[in-house]
């Protein structure tokens, strides 16, 4: 039997939509590479802090930005060249109005 087990309620989409993070010092730039209505996986250059919140506006294709708050449960280092490496980040989103959620819902299910 295979190790990795989906525990997702929800399922994800490949993406890529920029988002942009609030950091303490400062903003991050990324991108998602899938989404749910529950969390997303983003590269991002800078690696941020497990189980740490962060604030996030996403840009899902042509709409307004979304704006959420999620907290990291993955964070890995991808190492694409030698002086150049990526940080892959899994966020479940844990503030997002209903709104925001439908919209995304609906976005998602148009894919």
């Amino acid at each position: 039997m295979g190790g990795d087990v989906e525990r997702r309620k929800e399922p994800r989409k490949k993406v890529n939509w920029p988002i942009t993070i609030i950091a303490e010092h400062g903003t991050i730039e990324g991108e998602i590479r899938n989404a749910g209505v529950e969390g997303l996986f983003v590269f991002c250059d800078e690696p941020l802090s497990l189980n740490q919140t962060y604030r996030m506006s996403i840009v899902a294709g042509k709409n307004s930005a979304i704006g959420v708050s999620g907290r990291v449960v993955r964070a890995e280092a991808y190492c694409i060249a030698e002086d150049d490496t990526a940080f892959g980040i899994g966020v479940c989103l844990v503030e997002i109005s209903q709104e925001d959620r439908e919209i995304l819902k609906g976005i998602l299910a148009g894919l």
